[in-house]
């Protein structure tokens, strides 16, 4: 364990509607919910004026709309996220060479690497501040909360501790005294089943945690998650800040315009990819032993499904093999709207065919998608009139689009109607990511 508070966690606040909010002036100070904006869809991102109403990640939709019937409900702009993710994640690198980060909106950052006079508290408090400023100043106005503790565990749960827009710094030597007064929830990897298990056994609190032996929490939930358990409760964690990590797996994936609900075709589309992956495997000179799929449904429930391999395989065949029995196994009936192809457990290798045959190449039929929409015009989505200029999709339906012209740098901008194939309006294309 180190002695000093060199470890932060940086934690946007409601990064993806922050970043809505920042961008169209009117919805600033009032309920956003960003996610699938259907009738089935799922909340990705709540603003805290939304959260007031009970309003959370992973809530269906349909419960959002009865929590929260006068919030603006987006459908997301990704490209908004990535780019403005960048920003702070050069702020951090320009802070520490040890930059991991998990998320687009969070990271940790060793301080131990920075170039500061030393790692007091009140030197890493400085730097924490700062920090915040400095977030604040590239992004445009968005906020994150920080956590400094002496591992990662610890950064993390800190920087839980005061959102939004805070910051908490645990000296050395406190961690026990943070931790012991909390439920066990804290903890990463304790979800509903564990929690369960252990309120059982009468543990509810990392205090009470303290007091089981580690044979018998492993009793309780298995050697791996028994000891990991019972090391973080006495807050262990020697893990350290991994700024480049060796590529873990291969996959390619993709995202369509329209829900796929033709077996036959995502069959194809898997056929595709896995070329795609076992060309990439040969070109770097790889192989790998287990194969996955990634499904996400028309109510963006992600599935993730996978097979290993007694030796590992570059081989498309194989690959494409697997991926499609894998599908087989799932119900698509409600429409697919990503599909995606992986291959993981690395080698740099191949077990060559015993008796010397090479697979045959499969023949497919060639993959076309079916042709989307016209023109779609999701809530939230940029959009550029050539008199009007830029704004975004208010609301559409009945061959109308409604849409507020407005940006980050303008106040609140004037809502027009437009015929939806109006041929003057146009969907943003942001350009290419380097």
């Amino acid at each position: 364990m180190r002695t000093t508070a060199s470890i932060l966690h940086l934690d946007l606040d409601a990064f993806f509607a922050a970043v809505e909010q920042r961008d169209k002036p009117s919805l600033r100070g009032k309920p956003v919910i960003v996610g699938g904006t259907g009738g089935r869809g799922v909340v990705s991102t709540a603003s805290y004026e939304a959260r007031r109403y009970g309003v959370g990640s992973a809530m269906s939709g349909r419960e959002a709309r009865a929590r929260c019937p006068h919030a603006a409900f987006l459908s997301g702009r990704f490209h908004a996220y990535r780019a403005t993710s960048k920003l702070v994640m050069q702020v951090l690198r320009d802070l520490s060479p040890l930059v991991e980060p998990l998320s687009l909106d969070e990271a940790f950052v060793d301080l131990a690497a920075a170039d500061l006079p030393d790692l007091e508290v009140e030197t890493v408090t400085a730097v924490g501040e700062r920090l915040r400023a400095r977030v604040q100043e590239v992004t445009g106005g968005l906020t994150g909360t920080v956590g400094i503790a002496s591992s990662k565990f610890l950064a993390k749960v800190a920087s839980e501790l005061d959102k939004p827009d805070g910051m908490t710094v645990v000296a050395p030597g406190t961690e026990l005294d943070l931790l012991r007064p909390m439920k066990v929830t804290v903890i990463p990897g304790v979800g509903p089943a564990t929690t369960e298990r252990l309120r059982r056994a009468g543990i509810h609190t990392i205090a009470e945690l303290e007091q089981v032996s580690e044979d018998e929490l492993v009793r309780l939930l298995g050697q791996a998650h028994g000891q990991g358990l019972w090391q973080l409760a006495r807050a262990q964690d020697f893990r350290p800040v991994v700024a480049e990590r060796e590529a873990k797996s291969v996959s390619v994936e993709g995202t369509y315009d329209t829900d796929l609900t033709d077996r036959r075709l995502m069959e194809g589309l898997l056929t595709r990819q896995a070329r795609e992956v076992g060309a990439r495997l040969r070109k770097g000179g790889l192989s790998g032993r287990t194969v996955t799929i990634k499904v996400r449904l028309y109510d963006f429930t992600t599935l993730n499904r996978s097979s290993t391999l007694s030796s590992p395989t570059d081989d498309d065949a194989t690959i494409a093999r697997i991926a499609r029995a894998l599908l087989g196994d799932l119900d698509t009936t409600g429409g697919v709207r990503l599909l995606g192809v992986g291959v993981s457990g690395l080698a740099d290798w191949v077990q060559e065919d015993l008796f010397g045959d090479t697979p045959e190449a499969e023949e497919v039929d060639e993959v076309v998608l079916p042709e989307p929409p016209r023109r779609t015009w999701p809530p939230g989505a940029d959009v550029v009139h050539d008199e009007m200029g830029a704004g975004w999709v208010w609301g559409s339906g009945s061959g109308v689009v409604t849409v507020r012209f407005e940006t980050a740098d303008t106040p609140p901008g004037p809502v027009r109607s437009f015929k939806a194939d109006d041929p003057a309006l146009h969907r943003y294309v942001p350009p290419p990511e380097e």
